[in-house]
């Protein structure tokens, strides 16, 4: 690092920035319950970024300032790089950069965070917890673990830039990736999950690998999905967190910089809302959570932070480059983030003729347009008499401009990776285009 550093303070370049990431892990691949391998890894990560002043000098007035540009460059530099090779990496950086025209900012300077209390356990106690939890599922003769890995690791992130910033934070950061079977008169299926954790949440872990479980077999039971045209579609699983990453999505500042989103500060998100209303917020700490972090990455303290209330929006955030372009000196890329509750329970929503779908072959919502499109791999179809049909086939589409004023969420929420959403989403003007007529 001191060699990096030395090098690109004589390079030319007019900022810089190194975040250098080391990480340790244990890894585990299990056959069914059975481990196949495993594995220690100790690995180092060193990106270098590097920016240039070119164009117009603004020591000869307004007129050459405005023609000045700032571009930027990045690589990755390898631990066992020669310094030869560091120094023409560089120069060929700030060569780069040099042809990128960007209006000129500057890079974030140091602050104080309040610091996190973040402890790293033993890997050996981590991946001994994630084992267990495994071998806790509630499999049957019928739906079972067809393999899983486990990646538990140890991180510790450093970035220190030209202006002066010098950070080290230390974390844990883990991931599961599960794969099950279920089989049904001659029929078999997989269906796969990856979790991501900070460290082990055992029950929650357990909760979504039974749920999965009881997806597999009510997917072998299934009945094509009827075309209901317009109607409700309950979300519950973790689809529904891109239909949230919208709204947060809609408040980044390299959004509203270059119009791409609607979100007005002080200005609601939608006329006459008859459903619940959003509050987002962004949080530091999130139980379970990967992404527990006083510093967003370019070194700018991360805030709790309320970002929409009631449906209204309070504060724009994003990375540096975009945020000093609307003036904005505190602001933050969010790592942890939260969707409040709605006024009533999971059960409430579940009411009436609808369809929930759980598993997708492919669910995106665009948070430019605010369109939203999935294929329907397992749903629910709830014909309002009180009978529960297991579907699949068929897809939804809609667009959020229609169902943000009148989307439901329930009280109780869930986490997925680093966002704490309403565990059950209601969007009421939802197109289904069955996989068969009625």
């Amino acid at each position: 690092m001191d060699k990096i550093i030395e090098m690109l303070k004589a390079s030319g370049a007019d900022a810089w920035e190194i975040i250098d990431t080391k990480t340790k892990g244990w890894e585990f691949y299990f056959i069914r319950h059975r481990l196949d391998q495993n594995r220690a890894k100790d690995v180092e990560h060193i990106l270098v970024k590097v920016y240039k002043l070119h164009g117009g000098d603004p020591a000869e007035g307004a007129e050459a300032a405005a023609a000045q540009y700032m571009g930027v460059a990045s690589t990755e530099f390898s631990p066992t790089d020669s310094p030869e090779e560091m120094k023409k990496a560089i120069d060929s950086l700030v060569y780069k950069a040099s042809l990128v025209n960007n209006p000129p900012y500057r890079l974030n300077t140091p602050k104080t965070a309040v610091p996190l209390e973040n402890p790293l356990r033993p890997l050996s106690e981590e991946a001994a917890d994630f084992i267990g939890t495994m071998n806790r599922i509630a499999e049957t003769d019928t739906e079972d673990l067809n393999s899983y890995e486990i990646f538990t690791n140890a991180v510790e992130r450093r970035l220190v830039n030209s202006e002066g910033i010098d950070i080290t934070e230390r974390y844990p950061s883990s991931m599961v990736e599960v794969v099950i079977n279920a089989r049904k008169d001659g029929h078999e299926i997989e269906l796969y999950r990856l979790y991501d954790q900070g460290s082990c949440d055992s029950d929650g872990l357990k909760r979504d690998v039974d749920e999965l479980l009881q997806f597999g077999k009510d997917r072998l039971r299934t009945k094509p999905t009827p075309a209901l045209g317009e109607a409700p579609v309950v979300f519950s699983t973790d689809a529904a967190v891109q239909i949230y990453a919208y709204f947060l999505d809609n408040l980044n500042t390299a959004y509203q910089v270059r119009h791409l989103s609607p979100f007005v500060i002080g200005s609601p998100i939608a006329e006459e809302i008859r459903g619940d209303r959003i509050t987002l917020e962004s949080v530091r700490v999130l139980p379970g959570s990967p992404e527990n972090f006083a510093y967003d990455g370019e070194g700018a303290p991360i805030r709790d932070a309320v970002l929409i209330e009631d449906s209204v929006p309070k504060e724009f955030v994003g990375g540096r480059m975009f945020s000093q372009y609307m003036g904005l000196e505190d602001a933050f890329s969010v790592s942890n983030w939260r969707v409040r509750g709605g006024a009533k329970s999971a059960d409430e929503l579940r009411t009436g003729r609808f369809l929930e779908i759980v598993e997708f072959s492919d669910f995106q919502v665009d948070s430019m347009t605010g369109d939203i499109f999935g294929e329907i791999r397992l749903g629910y179809f709830h014909d309002g008499e009180g009978n529960v049909t297991p579907v699949s086939g068929g897809s939804v589409s809609g667009n959020m401009a229609d169902n943000v004023p009148g989307m439901y969420l329930s009280r109780e929420t869930r986490r997925y990776s680093c966002a704490e959403i309403p565990s059950v989403t209601r969007l009421e003007k939802i197109s289904i285009a069955g996989a068969a007529k009625d």
